[in-house]
């Protein structure tokens, strides 16, 4: 018997008759089969993030969706001889948590290589760091190369320092050496990876990137965003079974803090080829769906760019939703801009980044010349988005810079004129700093914007890094997460792992508070700036239901809603009765894919 059209138009509390009615079968003997659950979960604060956001006692699942969400009575009905029953013991139990913006495989590399752990270093702990994973890898000299993730290049210390090639040349190895900072904006090379690429003081700046280069003209080492494929390039490709490890730490690290469905924001074919053997050998614990990246020199030949989307779709893409999770090819990546942060400034912006024109001691920081560089300008960016919109695919856009915000709103304002299709649902990632006249577009348009809550925070990478050089206008404004929902936005949320740690949970505290960890209000107290932040609600809602919508998987996930999957999770405490702060410390207990446990924590 299925039971997905039966149950996709019930209301809360009304299994029973509903079952009976629509089957027409009240005397049947199967009826009473009909009626058990699988498991039933009771005594619980069930938060269901439908609409009315109502808190229930019990819940039940059959056949991986859920039966039935009410009162302990109601589920009582439900229990058979086979059914397993949980007592939550007043535990909360809410949606899976919906991560719509992340990196997954660069998060799996992350855990297995040489990694710097967003630390705050000085240039000796640098070099010291990278010689000590020389040293403990000495086997592959003298060509192997070293990768080196999560450099913390705004924390670097003292403030101001930054590294160049000069910093890794005097590192004892032959080796050709990336190091890739946290934000994935900048990558840093000694001169051996510079020399294998071929790059010189003559070589040209690739569009959507820039190579940092000294008075002399000569690079310095440091590649800013599309710069970064010229070292790329000359790299030798990964095995086979390195990606599906990586993924597969990744999904581990997802499910022990709630996630039931990431959203690869940058996704390539190794990729989808390793995330599908671990959903062909039954070892994909969360839905999965993907973003293939049209590059900027793509994106000029727009005909290209779908083919190629068209083709992965083809290869990957599983269909529709089923209980058991699967892989979706539906949307599309595109870069209009970089980071707002110094030394970088790549982020576009509508007037000039600030400089200083007095000392470290005695500051006077006016605006100057530099205001960033749109990567795809709108002859190019407006038939990209079309032909996405006439080939089905949802355009998922980085932008942070207020210019390149705009001319993103723009791009779907042309895209919406030429293709007026509903179904269609852009998300423009970050929008750090964003124009107040372009709150109120982000509805009109019905564009998502997908926010990393965790950087609305003091620290050195948002206050250190962008305060002075923005200036206090746009300082006011920056991650206006209250802004936009007050104008009407619709709010999601992406982590961007691994641009930070990992911490779902600390994010979300920070979406509520505005604050930093307890342990660093010593330096970088209080809140980020005036903006009023998300509501509790606001800030689940962003993370389930919100985030659920921008991947067409409302009508499945999101909320716990009779017929929807049963994509759960049990913590350790409840989100909404705990001290604000505290909200960064709960922990998962249980991760129910499909009503599949796939992670409980250790004496649950």
């Amino acid at each position: 018997m299925t039971l997905k059209p039966i149950f996709s138009s019930l209301t809360i509390g009304t299994i029973a008759v509903a079952v009976l009615t629509l089957t027409g079968c009240a005397n049947s003997p199967n009826t009473k089969q009909a009626l058990q659950a699988d498991t039933v979960y009771r005594n619980g604060y069930i938060y269901t993030v439908d609409a009315s956001d109502s808190v229930q006692q019990a819940l039940a699942v059959r056949d991986g969706r859920i039966m039935y969400v009410g009162s302990n009575d109601g589920a009582e009905k439900l229990i058979a001889n086979t059914t397993k029953v949980i007592d939550l013991k007043g535990r909360m139990l809410m949606p899976g948590l919906i991560d719509a913006h992340m990196h997954p495989m660069d998060g799996g590399d992350g855990l297995r290589g040489c990694n710097l752990n967003y630390e705050a270093l000085t240039i000796t702990q640098f070099q010291a760091r990278i010689q000590a994973c020389l040293d403990a890898d000495a086997g592959n000299e003298p060509d192997g190369w070293l990768e080196v993730t999560n450099w913390y290049r705004q924390a670097m210390l003292p403030k101001g320092a930054d590294a160049v090639r000069a910093t890794l040349d005097v590192l004892r190895t032959k080796r050709p050496i990336q190091v890739q900072s946290s934000d994935y904006h900048s990558v840093l090379a000694n001169s051996r990876a510079i020399q294998l690429a071929g790059i010189n003081a003559a070589s040209k700046n690739p569009e959507g990137g820039s190579i940092a280069r000294d008075a002399a003209g000569i690079p310095t080492g440091i590649f800013e965003d599309e710069a970064s494929s010229l070292i790329a390039a000359v790299k030798p490709p990964h095995p086979a079974s390195d990606a599906i490890i990586s993924a597969n730490l990744a999904l581990g690290v997802l499910r022990t803090q709630g996630v039931t469905t990431f959203f690869d924001a940058l996704a390539d074919e190794p990729q989808l080829t390793a995330f599908a053997a671990l959903q062909n050998s039954g070892k994909l614990t969360a839905r999965a769906y993907f973003a293939p990246l049209i590059t900027t020199d793509m994106a000029s030949k727009p005909a290209d760019a779908v083919a190629m989307l068209q083709d992965l779709a083809k290869r990957f893409d599983q269909g529709s939703v089923n209980v058991n999770p699967t892989i979706s090819v539906h949307h599309a990546k595109l870069f209009m801009d970089g980071v707002v942060q110094t030394p970088a400034f790549t982020a576009a912006l509508l007037k000039p980044y600030f400089v200083n024109q007095g000392s470290e001691t005695h500051p006077n920081f006016v605006p100057g010349t530099l205001s960033g560089q749109i990567y795809l300008p709108s002859d190019v960016l407006n038939p990209m988005m079309v032909a996405l919109a006439k080939a089905g695919f949802n355009p998922h856009i980085h932008a942070i810079g207020d210019r390149a915000v705009r001319e993103a709103l723009d791009a779907v304002a042309e895209m919406r004129k030429q293709v007026p299709d509903p179904s269609i649902r852009p998300g423009i990632a970050h929008v750090e700093v964003t124009d107040p006249a372009d709150y109120s577009r982000f509805a009109q348009l019905n564009v998502t914007p997908v926010m990393s809550f965790q950087w609305a925070k003091p620290a050195p990478d948002m206050t250190d890094a962008t305060k002075d050089f923005l200036g206090p206008v746009r300082f006011a404004r920056m991650e206006p997460e209250g802004s936009l929902h007050a104008a009407g936005a619709r709010i999601a949320f992406g982590s961007d792992w691994p641009c930070d740690p990992f911490n779902e949970w600390f994010a979300l505290k920070v979406g509520v508070t505005r604050t930093n960890n307890p342990a660093l209000w010593g330096k970088y107290p209080g809140r980020l700036n005036a903006d009023v932040g998300l509501s509790r609600k606001e800030v689940l809602r962003a993370a389930t239901m919100n985030s659920a919508y921008t991947l067409h998987l409302e009508k499945d996930a999101g909320s716990l809603e009779v017929g929807k999957l049963a994509d759960l999770i049990i913590l350790d405490r409840n989100f909404f009765s705990i001290d604000e702060e505290q909200i960064a410390n709960i922990k998962v207990q249980a991760t129910i894919v499909g009503g599949k446990v796939v992670y409980q924590a250790d004496g649950f």
